[in-house]
């Protein structure tokens, strides 16, 4: 029964979650609250670990969470329910998207998608800032605002903000430097 649960949960997700890998971290924290399979704290490692190895980061979360959840069996099937959605939509797309594509009801209809995908891709940001900045349990234990704050991990963040912007270089040297210095301070 687990396994259907799985593939039908990460079904929807890949339904719905238009935009990519980031736009499946809203439905993915729905899923943290609804089945508690995985923790934030392993939402948001697992989002560096994808965003670090080779794959799509939408198929390595469901992966990990079938995983998880259900083991090998369950990570085989999350991923295939995350990823049938956008095979079927393809192949129709593709029967019908030539015959299609200049008619101005479908430019219209991609042109909408944009800011959609846009607001999901932001609320995943979001929420990726919320757990990796802001510490809301151990400022609920005690009260004191200075607790609210990761100092850490906001000045990290800053600093490779600033080098992003200041030096232009590929993104993997920003996010090895990263691994290294979390490694290094045990972030």
């Amino acid at each position: 029964m687990i396994y259907l649960t799985i593939f039908l949960e990460f079904f929807k997700v890949g339904l719905f979650a238009i935009g990519g890998g980031l736009a499946t971290l809203p439905f993915l924290q729905e899923l943290i609250c609804k089945y508690g399979w995985i923790t934030s704290a392993e939402l948001i490692d697992m989002i560096a670990i994808s965003e670090s190895t080779p794959g799509p980061i939408g198929i390595n979360a469901a992966t990990f969470v079938g995983y998880k959840t259900a083991g090998v069996m369950g990570g085989l099937t999350a991923t295939i329910g995350l990823v049938t959605p956008s095979i079927i939509i393809v192949v129709v797309i593709a029967h019908f998207f030539m015959k299609f594509s200049e008619q101005p009801i479908v430019r219209s209809g991609f042109y909408g998608l944009r800011p959609a995908v846009t607001g999901l891709i932001a609320s995943a940001g979001f929420e990726v800032a919320k757990v990796s900045l802001i510490n809301i349990n151990r400022y609920i234990k005690t009260y004191k605002l200075s607790e609210l704050f990761n100092y850490k991990e906001i000045i990290l963040f800053l600093v490779v903000f600033y080098l992003i912007s200041k030096y232009k270089k590929h993104p993997v040297f920003y996010l090895i430097g990263a691994a290294i210095i979390g490694i290094l301070f045990k972030y």
